[in-house]
């Protein structure tokens, strides 16, 4: 198995304005949080097979340390950096294993987790012994630390010396939400990627520099049923935003998708066509 090291970045961050979080990404979790609570053997197994260059960094914003797990691409020319925003099911190795192949596609991936410091014993996500407990955490995680947090990671992989500065986000879940919010706050990225999650308000909207990319479940309708409301709010605020709706797939489809137990097909096409898409997108930045 590989080594894993650990460094550390002091990072100075002007904390950004305070946004409510979205009701769409914080409400309506419970009917997928079973499927996550089993072990993800098969993501942990890709990552000990990975090739790439594997570490943890401890990021440093004010006080806090956020650890952060960061994928290397074997490329012989600098790389854009993508932010990944985990689930709301915190720090897995399927949002590891996301990280790794978007390093197999020749990005520097890094993937936050943004509950260091807020588990039982101090720790991150791998403190909670049930899913349901680390749901409700991230529910309470302020905002604006969420801001300062991703900033923060952001300042650093972009100032890698592998990197070409240039720094996009994607999420999933809670974190799809999470990346669309996070493009309110952050004029410099490049493009905002959002896995089944919730637009921001209008006003925050206004505030968006880049490209946002859609990517939803048919049969999400919790989720994709804002989809229209976040294309009306796109549209007066003449902000660029393009989402893709994949027909029958669930909630989750791009970890489902990939998962050895999933029983629906519509999953596993989104999830195919949904990392097309994204890479395509990518090489254009």
């Amino acid at each position: 198995m590989r080594k894993l090291f650990f460094v550390s970045a002091m990072l100075l961050v002007v904390p950004l304005a305070v946004m409510a979080q979205e009701s769409a990404a914080l409400n309506g979790h419970a009917e997928h949080m079973s499927p996550s609570a089993a072990p993800q053997d098969w993501a942990k197994q890709a990552l000990e097979k990975s090739p790439r260059h594997q570490e943890w960094v401890s990021v440093k914003n004010g006080q806090r340390a956020v650890n952060s797990f960061v994928v290397y691409p074997e490329v012989k020319n600098k790389a854009t950096a993508v932010l990944v925003i985990h689930e709301i099911f915190g720090m897995t190795d399927w949002v590891r294993s996301v990280a790794d192949q978007l390093a197999k596609a020749g990005y520097i991936a890094i993937a936050p987790d943004l509950l260091s410091g807020m588990g039982p014993q101090g720790g991150g996500s791998s403190e909670f012994t049930d899913r349901g407990g680390v749901g409700q955490a991230i529910q309470k995680l302020p905002p604006d630390q969420i801001t300062a947090d991703l900033n923060a990671v952001a300042d650093y992989v972009a100032a890698l010396p592998a990197s070409n500065g240039k720094v996009v986000v994607a999420g999933f879940c809670w974190g799809g939400s999470q990346s669309f919010r996070f493009a309110t706050n952050r004029p410099a990225l490049k493009a905002a990627f959002v896995f089944y999650g919730g637009p921001p308000d209008q006003d925050a909207i206004a505030r968006i520099k880049c490209p946002v990319y859609g990517f939803y479940g048919g049969s999400d309708a919790r989720v994709t049923s804002t989809v229209p409301k976040a294309v009306d709010m796109m549209k007066q605020a003449s902000k660029s935003y393009d989402p893709v709706t994949y027909d029958g797939a669930g909630h989750g489809f791009m970890r489902a998708g990939e998962d050895p137990t999933n029983t629906n097909d519509a999953n596993k096409k989104a999830h195919d066509e949904g990392w097309q898409r994204w890479l395509a997108v990518m090489k254009k930045i």
